[in-house]
């Protein structure tokens, strides 16, 4: 293993630092790689690259991916109203697999020989990580230091600061994963079948109590713009609308489901950006989508959702999937209109010139104005047609 190059995914925690060194004392140059898919601020960014030089990385690289992540996966999220279990809108394993891809695509550069991360043997990561890298790295050998040692936090501490590593690695009641889609917060109430994570544990505390009104704006599907102001890029109006509502405690809530290993899992979460989003889409979309475009795409949304989730966004179905989704979107622009309230919003209607539900044609319950009373007594006859005969022929058993 002498004078091996490695690519090691860095995130500054106790985990990967740890690999860090393990890897260096198997006699590996480790070259250690963090990329951003929305889930940091420039101080973290800085104090995540000061923490691998220090620990003597042979090299460090932070890998922009915020706006490649929504172009790739999280605008066809949005296209298809994807929310896991009638809820979760899948904000941490979306962003696992842009991550996971960006690594593999750099490794491939650095022409390593390894690559390693720092997932454990109890979690959905270090499955989604591991099907990437050998599809993209296939001869390239993947190291999981903590999850093949099963190591305590106590041993890596001891192994970190008998290499005179000696920062605070005190650790939170809380685990937080940041990111464009959302943040997840696991601790000791997300561990069992009952109980919600304290007021004090979310990481976005509720300071906003006045109600406030809000506008959405979409073209072709993708949000453009919030309140007055336009976006060029949507995944900076994403992190604008998040700035905006998530002080109200909007978006918050307890996923429970099905991980990729076998077992259920919760996890709580805020991702108020996400819901909002989702939400005004699809009510732009039931307003100017035809009933069995409606129905199709929540059928393959749903699947594409389970898909992504399970780290296998690289199956090529997905990119059948996503063609349909967003051959959808031609029509689905439009502006939803909201009212937020702390812990909860108000969705009251929509704008759109592509809206079905137009007055030229009638309005529902009150006035019909493109057809007679004659061309629907005859529509009747025929619709029901098949069920009379049905009935007609079978009603003596």
């Amino acid at each position: 293993m002498k004078n091996k190059e490695i690519l090691l995914a860095f995130s500054g925690g106790l985990d990967t630092s740890f690999c860090v060194k393990y890897l260096m004392d198997k006699g590996y140059h480790v070259h250690a790689a963090l990329v951003n898919t929305g889930g940091f601020t420039p101080q973290e960014l800085k104090e995540v690259e000061e923490r691998a030089i220090f620990l003597g990385v042979k090299s460090f690289i932070i890998l922009e991916e915020t706006e490649r992540y929504y172009q790739d996966v999280v605008r066809f999220l949005i296209y298809g109203n994807v929310l896991k279990n009638g809820s979760y809108p899948l904000s941490v394993s979306a962003e696992r697999v842009s991550q996971a891809v960006a690594l593999a695509e750099y490794a491939k550069k650095l022409k390593v020989q390894a690559i390693a991360h720092g997932s454990t043997g109890a979690g959905n990561d270090q499955v989604r990580f591991d099907m990437i890298f050998q599809t993209f790295l296939p001869g390239v050998e993947i190291l999981t230091p903590v999850r093949d040692f099963k190591l305590s936090r106590e041993e890596e501490i001891e192994l970190l600061r008998s290499k005179g590593v000696n920062w605070d690695f005190t650790q939170s009641a809380y685990s937080i994963n940041k990111g464009l889609w959302g943040t997840s917060i696991g601790g000791k109430e997300t561990l069992q079948s009952l109980g919600n994570i304290p007021e004090e544990a979310w990481p976005t505390q509720v300071t906003k109590t006045q109600a406030e009104n809000l506008t959405l704006h979409f073209e072709k599907g993708e949000l453009k713009g919030l309140n007055e102001k336009r976006f060029k890029h949507p995944h900076k109006a994403i992190q604008a609308l998040s700035e905006l509502a998530a002080p109200y405690g909007i978006g918050r809530d307890v996923h429970v489901g099905d991980t990729i290993i076998g077992m259920k899992g919760r996890v709580a979460f805020e991702a108020a950006a996400a819901l909002l989003t989702i939400k005004g889409h699809h009510a732009i979309e039931k307003h100017v989508l035809s009933k069995w475009q409606l129905y199709w795409k929540d059928q393959i949304a749903q699947f594409y959702g389970n898909w992504l989730h399970e780290g296998q966004y690289l199956d090529p179905v997905m990119r059948d999937l996503e063609a349909m989704m967003e051959s959808a979107q031609t029509y689905v622009s439009g502006t939803a209109h909201f009212t937020l309230h702390p812990y909860r919003f108000e969705l009251n209607g929509i704008t759109s010139e592509h809206d079905l539900m137009h007055t030229q044609f009638g309005t529902y319950g009150e006035m019909n104005k493109a057809w007679s009373g004659a061309d629907v007594r005859g529509f009747a006859k025929i619709f029901g047609n098949q069920n009379a005969m049905f009935h007609q022929i079978n009603e003596k058993s």
